[in-house]
């Protein structure tokens, strides 16, 4: 069965906010058939720890708006690859050399994608510049 209409919205809401930091490479994996525990992986990246911390803070933000509570959050302090439990969504924020490294696209190869709002890059060129 594919990720629920639920986890799709709270996808694209996360998916938002970090487009509003800046991530870049944002994709989003439909995991639902393959893990019992999630329904979608979102995967982005961050140029430093700072920027990484950021996007996981921003997405915080959008998902506890959207109704999502956080189960649990990994890597935060060290800022290199932060993974974010929110239940129906899992969060993966990796800086580049690390997203190359693990690779989660190519192991997660075999599970269909989720469409991504039109308007992420709209969403990332409106963003103000960051300090």
């Amino acid at each position: 069965m594919p990720a629920t209409p639920r986890a799709i919205d709270l996808t694209h809401a996360a998916a938002r906010a970090a487009a509003e930091r800046k991530a870049e490479e944002i994709i989003a994996i439909d995991v639902a058939d393959r893990l019992a525990l999630s329904d979608v992986f979102l995967v982005v990246s961050g140029r430093s720890d700072r920027q990484v911390r950021a996007i996981v803070d921003s997405i915080d933000e959008a998902m506890l708006k959207a109704g999502a509570k956080r189960r649990t959050r990994e890597g935060y302090d060290e800022g290199h690859w932060v993974l974010v439990d929110y239940g129906d969504v899992v969060v993966h924020a990796q800086q580049a050399d690390d997203r190359e490294f693990y690779a989660l696209e190519r192991l997660w190869a075999d599970c269909p994608a989720v469409e991504l709002p039109d308007d992420l890059e709209r969403v990332a060129a409106e963003a103000p510049e960051q300090a």
